[in-house]
């Protein structure tokens, strides 16, 4: 029973995103406002997509699928850091870091998926317009999101069990400001060379196999693109495009960093700014990129603010 204890504690100690108390207020006031603004645009976006009827085609489904997964992925972070951020309790229960670390693995191999098929989803539609209600039918679409979900908890519960695994010895403090794998892995006290070896490995994969299908569908493109006679229609297209390349940009940056080398390489305050950017700071700009970018969006925003006045009014 003391070596279980020693092994799985109550709870953990997590050091934070700074070793300065003084900057905790300042960073629970701007995790506040960034949290609130990826509630508003994520919902906004997933309100309109539903209840618009232009809006109803295999883009908005998947930038749906997109949006809801930010909901999740920054829900998931978040709350814990302003619980934290607010008082002199640091602490997170061991039930609640697993939980943690499980979901928060789930979702981020299913963004890295989802992406990917939203570039496949932009080929299809610059490279193949006539064919593509035909090809992009409703069920390919769910077989596809259905594919990068389940591929993703399929992913985390083998990573995150293979991880739980590893002997703690009474280790409680952990050098993060939430429960993720390289973290967990860090603060083990045996033998971590296999888990390193199949969370590079696997991650590998889960990253390079969506970008390398994004690189090579944004290469069809870009000729397609330049086939266009007019340059508002070449216009149209990049726009189209670049909204989802930036996202792409924001999110596999920093992912690429932080699972593609062993746990024990890299400045762990630059690991901590990583993994804050695209947990907070990239689901709270996903919104904002696609829709300053995209007229028929903000057109669709513009007429659900129309009805929600004129419904008050009345």
């Amino acid at each position: 029973m003391k070596h279980m204890n020693e092994s799985f504690p109550v709870d953990f100690i997590l050091m934070g995103l700074t070793k300065y108390p003084w900057l905790d207020f300042p960073l629970f006031f701007v995790l506040l406002v960034s949290y609130m603004f990826t509630l508003l645009g994520n919902i906004a976006i997933i309100l309109v997509s539903q209840l618009d009827s232009q809006l109803q085609n295999p883009m908005y489904f998947f930038l749906t699928n997109l949006s809801f997964l930010d909901l999740c992925f920054t829900t998931t972070t978040v709350p814990q850091m302003l619980f934290n951020l607010g008082g002199p309790n640091k602490n997170i229960t061991y039930i609640g870091c697993m939980a943690q670390a499980y979901i928060f693995h789930w979702l981020g191999c299913t963004e890295c998926i989802l992406l990917g098929i939203m570039a496949l989803d932009r080929y299809v539609a610059m490279c193949k317009p006539l064919r593509y209600s035909v090809i992009m039918d409703h069920k390919l679409c769910l077989q596809l999101s259905s594919t990068a979900w389940l591929t993703g908890l399929a992913n985390s519960l083998l990573q995150s069990t293979l991880t739980l695994q590893l002997p703690l010895c009474g280790n409680q403090v952990l050098d993060h400001f939430f429960c993720e794998l390289p973290g967990l892995i860090k603060m083990a006290c045996g033998d971590t060379t296999i888990n390193e070896i199949i969370l590079a490995v696997v991650a590998t994969l889960l990253i390079m196999s969506p970008l390398s299908m994004i690189l090579i569908s944004y290469t069809y493109i870009a000729r397609a693109v330049f086939r266009i006679p007019s340059t508002s229609g070449r216009l149209k297209a990049f726009n189209t495009c670049s909204s989802h390349l930036l996202v792409v940009s924001l999110f596999y940056g920093p992912g690429i960093y932080i699972y593609m080398q062993p746990s024990a390489d890299g400045s762990q305050d630059l690991i901590k700014v990583l993994t804050l950017f695209y947990c907070v700071i990239t689901p709270m700009a996903n919104p904002f990129i696609y829709t300053l970018r995209n007229k028929e969006v903000i057109e669709a925003m513009r007429k659900f603010l129309r009805k929600a006045i004129s419904s008050k009014r009345i």
